[in-house]
């Protein structure tokens, strides 16, 4: 099976995922493990590290952009932790990876959403993203 770049995201998901709910893991050791065992993958895809390491590596940064197009009724700790966790890739990619295209990143968020979350969660974050573009 070839290798997409939606299973690349929701593999770099599943691995944030899993490192908010346990802190002291390894990142590229999760990567490893959500690859085999997830996609049946021998080889983490490269951008699968790229999306995490981004996420990591600009989280204040990304947290602070979020903050700014949240309404003035919700604020990034009363967020369900799946929603704040796609609305991150997502601002990530729109942010820092200038090879993808912002309205792919956006649909890529409400694809993660709709496998992960609900139609209301969805709503909500093509409305955030969409005032972040």
């Amino acid at each position: 099976m070839a290798t997409t770049r939606h299973m690349v995201r929701q593999g770099a998901f599943q691995v944030l995922f899993a490192l908010q709910s346990n802190l002291d893991a390894d990142p590229d050791t999760v990567c490893q493990q959500i690859a085999v065992d997830e996609f049946d993958l021998e080889i983490v895809p490269e951008y699968m590290r790229t999306l995490v390491q981004g996420v990591l590596k600009h989280q204040s940064e990304i947290d602070a952009l979020l903050a700014e197009h949240l309404s003035s009724k919700w604020s990034l700790d009363r967020l369900n932790k799946t929603d704040l966790l796609i609305l991150r890739l997502a601002t990530y990619e729109i942010k820092f990876e200038s090879e993808t295209p912002d309205k792919v990143a956006l649909n890529e968020a409400l694809e993660l959403a709709k496998a992960f979350s609900d139609d209301k969660s969805r709503r909500f974050i093509n409305g955030v993203l969409s005032n972040l573009l």
